[in-house]
């Protein structure tokens, strides 16, 4: 849903910021809509980095077509005329793939041995990758430019200026580097490896490039039709200015390579894409996720644990911060996605598009289906210690009578992650502590009011009262009352809103949990 631009004047989340910088851009304006990009290195499988990638591109598409009321398109490009550089740790028939190094990534089989070389398969990974979010994009490959001939026009515009070209780069390379140093890396007719050879001679009237090939012989190659390919910051200088691409957004570490790749851009008659350098994602070890070394989480596994929209929320969020990324973001995640699909319901529409859930739908976020948070399905699970969603969706419909799988599709799921975090992360790692004197007392105390309700209290009543409990034994600060809750009755760090829990529970099913920890 877009809204009037009224409406737009003072939105300050961060795809505005980067919509906007669209919406002056004279490529822009000639053209009549805007080219968005992302990159993706195929000798890796996509990860969350590529979803990161996508997501946020796919934010700024958005916003842009809701500011201007033009057409925005993302070009997914993948770099598959790279020549392999290692062999993944994450692959099977390492050997074999081993033989290929310094290949085009669509030159090496395929060690799945379901695609025509490693880098379709990959390609095509990344196609369903996409596809299964239903992200909206053009799918491009390098080898088909390079071989279509689709890049001629700029080839020949490097080979022209590759002297200017050569005073930028060799300022950025050290010496060993600098001495073989080419903007072209040509495809060796005889063995059909990328080389990073000397060029011997540039002959620019003939578009052609002289080399010694592996076996000594002088070759002369034209740069056109796929016979080279450039060195990366050249070809992404080389490709802004061939596909006319108005934005891209990289990674940190990539900011060094942004201001060169755009100096080759202006070198080239171009002008270089608006965009952002993002923060990296940490493992939990604090090291950059790797798609070669598979660190991290993968995408299929944030996927057995939240939904997809989870994913995309922690995406959404402080994209210039470094984030770590391991299980244990998982739950917070969860729970901010649902919190921001039922604020967005209260929200006047001027501030409903800086609500991360307006972005994430497009404009149309679903309704809110339940107030239960996945933190405190965790818990249910927790308590019952069950692997079996019938016996949640018991406690679910006893505190919500409507409450169905069929009418809470996607309370459904949450059921069956929670269930699935339960069992992988929380089951084995619960280790249960003895109350001190205080907080024996304050238990005991909490326990004697519950056995003063009748059982038809709502949850705001349970929640007052566990309030009133904490504060009359001495917690000042409540959040270390319920931090005694959680640890007690669900050996946890954290927990859910308790007077929700309560309810759902049933108070005399925690009035037993408050009993097994008194015994303790």
């Amino acid at each position: 849903m877009c809204f009037d631009d009224v409406v737009y004047e003072n939105a300050k989340s961060w795809p505005f910021e980067e919509a906007r910088k669209l919406v002056s851009r004279e490529s822009v304006k000639q053209k009549g809509f805007a080219l968005l990009e992302t990159g993706y290195g195929p000798s890796g499988l996509p990860h969350i980095g590529t979803f990161g990638e996508v997501a946020r591109t796919s934010y700024v598409k958005h916003v842009f077509e809701c500011l201007t009321g033009m057409k925005a398109k993302i070009y997914a490009f993948s770099d598959d005329r790279d020549g392999l550089r290692k062999v993944p740790d994450n692959i099977p028939n390492k050997d074999m793939v081993a033989e290929y190094l310094g290949y085009p990534l669509t030159s090496v089989p395929d060690p799945f041995c379901c695609h025509q070389s490693f880098g379709h398969h990959n390609n095509n990974k990344l196609i369903e990758f996409l596809d299964s979010f239903g992200f909206e994009y053009e799918f491009q490959s390098s080898t088909d430019w390079y071989k279509k001939g689709k890049f001629n026009e700029v080839l020949l515009k490097v080979l022209k200026h590759h002297k200017e070209i050569l005073d930028v780069m060799l300022a950025s390379l050290r010496e060993e580097r600098a001495a073989t140093y080419s903007p072209f890396l040509p495809i060796s007719p005889t063995t059909g490896r990328v080389l990073q050879v000397v060029i011997d001679k540039y002959n620019v009237d003939a578009g052609t490039i002289v080399f010694r090939d592996e076996d000594g012989t002088l070759t002369e190659l034209p740069v056109t039709d796929g016979h080279c390919k450039m060195q990366w910051k050249v070809d992404w200088a080389a490709r802004w200015v061939a596909i006319g691409v108005d934005y891209e957004m990289a990674g940190k570490d990539l900011i060094d390579s942004v201001k060169l790749s755009s100096k080759i851009c202006r070198i080239l008659g171009g002008t270089p894409p608006e965009g952002f350098n993002y923060e990296l994602f940490l493992d939990e070890e604090g090291k950059k996720i790797s798609k070669s070394k598979g660190n991290g989480i993968g995408v299929d596994e944030w996927l057995r644990y939240a939904p997809h929209e989870s994913l995309a929320n922690y995406m959404f969020a402080s994209p210039r911060s470094a984030k770590k990324l391991y299980f244990d973001v998982i739950p917070r995640q969860v729970d901010d996605y649902i919190s921001h699909i039922k604020n967005y319901e209260t929200l006047e529409d001027k501030k409903r598009v800086d609500n991360p859930a307006w972005h994430i739908h497009s404009g149309n976020p679903p309704k809110s289906e339940s107030d239960i948070s996945f933190s405190l399905l965790l818990n249910l699970v927790s308590v019952c210690n069950t692997d079996d969603s019938g016996v949640l969706w018991g406690f679910i419909k006893k505190y919500n009578n409507d409450a169905s799988p069929e009418a809470m599709p996607f309370l459904d799921k949450l059921v069956t992650y929670a269930i699935n975090y339960y069992q992988d992360f929380v089951k084995n790692k619960k280790v249960y502590s003895s109350p001190s004197d205080v907080e024996r007392t304050a238990l005991e105390d909490l326990l004697m009011e519950l056995n003063k309700l009748s059982g038809d209290e709502d949850a705001a009543v349970i929640q007052n009262i566990i309030f009133e409990v904490g504060k009359r034994h001495g917690f000042s600060e409540l959040r270390s009352w319920f931090m005694v809750l959680y640890r007690h009755l669900f050996a946890q760090k954290e927990g859910p809103r308790m007077g929700t829990f309560v309810a759902l529970y049933g108070i005399d099913n925690t009035k037993k949990l408050i009993e097994v920890a008194l015994d303790r």
